[in-house]
């Protein structure tokens, strides 16, 4: 666990509210569930639309979980104005995802002033069981706005 510093102090209030406009992540559902300097976690509640036939987190959910987890991770430690974007990623599931919910643990690995690489594990919970679903890493561009 690293020890982030954040060159905005609004970092808490910005990351969500940048996130739950986004049209994407209004239809999954997310949820903050804590926002820290280089780390999120992001609450997806289970809804049948979002599974597949046997009642199990599609992948395509779980991926854009990830996505959104380690992006907003990265996005916690940008400066005031700034955005970032997705470059790519990567995700490997490794169990089904079934049950009330999947949390997505998002980090940053390396923060850079153009590129930052991150990382998110994914848990499905269930009562009070965590099992590791997924893992992804991600890339993302970091864009000064205006």
């Amino acid at each position: 666990m690293q020890n982030w510093q954040t060159p905005n102090p609004d970092f808490a209030q910005v990351v969500p509210a940048v996130v739950l406009t986004m049209p994407a992540a209004q239809h999954l559902g997310f949820e903050f569930a804590r926002v820290a300097p280089g780390e999120v976690d992001i609450r997806q509640p289970y809804r049948p639309e979002l599974t597949q036939h046997n009642g199990y987190f599609q992948g395509g959910v779980l991926g854009s979980l990830a996505d959104f987890a380690a992006g907003s991770a990265a996005g916690t430690l940008l400066r005031p104005g700034w955005v970032n974007m997705t470059i790519d990623y990567t995700v490997k599931i490794l169990a089904p995802a079934k049950g009330t919910h999947v949390l997505a643990r998002g980090r940053v690995l390396k923060p850079g002033a153009l590129i930052t690489i991150a990382a998110a594990d994914i848990f499905s919970i269930d009562d009070d069981t965590e099992t590791l679903c997924a893992t992804a890493l991600v890339t993302m561009r970091n864009v000064e706005l205006g």
